[in-house]
């Protein structure tokens, strides 16, 4: 993306974009290593995997695959733990509330699109002061999560914006994949987790290192 161009929606990752919720996410893994009496995972360790999910997470804290034995009880035990305290450290990234309100400002509608299931998504929004998104897109609203395309294209529905006049900001690969795959300007964000590559190696339209950077950008 070389020049400005004329968002009429901005759609936006929440684990690692919009809200730092990572604080919780490794407490619910060393909560895990805890009742077994294992030393606990340093958080420095678990944070690049927050926006993986559990797959993520328990094999940073438990070396564990999704295809091996003892996965799911660990996955739902993992879950367990996350949804009684899911948002005791969680915030908004620094500057989002301002770019929330610059949005806003300029009547362009906004919405959340996360691979986080349903039933934890709704409760931490407004925990979190999201709950004025115009849609919320959970990684079990559509058959398909990120990145797959279907997620963002159902945002794109429901906000009545075609998905070329949309962006899209994630911090992780899957999300810069999804963004393209639906036609929309695709928006890496270097302030979240960003997994295990560089986001300038994801090919995005447009890289961000703060979130108010994005209207030097958009039009």
């Amino acid at each position: 993306m070389k020049t400005p161009f004329k968002a009429r929606a901005v759609l936006f990752d929440l684990d690692g974009t919009l809200a730092d919720t990572a604080p919780d996410l490794a407490a619910a893994v060393n909560q895990m290593r805890r009742t077994r009496n294992l030393e606990l995972t340093p958080f420095e360790t678990l944070r690049p995997h927050a926006s993986a999910g559990a797959r993520g997470l328990l094999a940073a804290g438990f070396g564990i695959k999704p295809e091996e034995d003892g996965y799911e009880a660990m996955r739902l035990e993992f879950l367990r733990n996350y949804e009684k305290a899911i948002c005791q450290h969680s915030v908004l990234f620094d500057g989002v509330t301002d770019l929330l309100g610059m949005i806003t400002e300029r009547n362009l509608p906004w919405g959340i699109v996360t691979n986080k299931a349903a039933r934890f998504t709704q409760p931490l929004l407004p925990l979190l002061g999201l709950q004025s998104a115009h849609c919320v897109i959970s990684g079990d609203t559509t058959p398909h999560s990120k990145p797959h395309p279907a997620p963002l294209l159902e945002a794109a529905r429901l906000l009545n914006v075609a998905p070329q006049d949309c962006c899209y900001l994630g911090d992780d690969l899957r999300d810069i994949q999804a963004a393209k795959a639906a036609g929309m300007h695709s928006i890496a964000v270097t302030w979240g987790y960003c997994g295990q590559t560089e986001p300038e190696q994801w090919q995005a339209d447009l890289l961000l290192h703060k979130p108010g950077e994005l209207f030097n950008f958009v039009g």
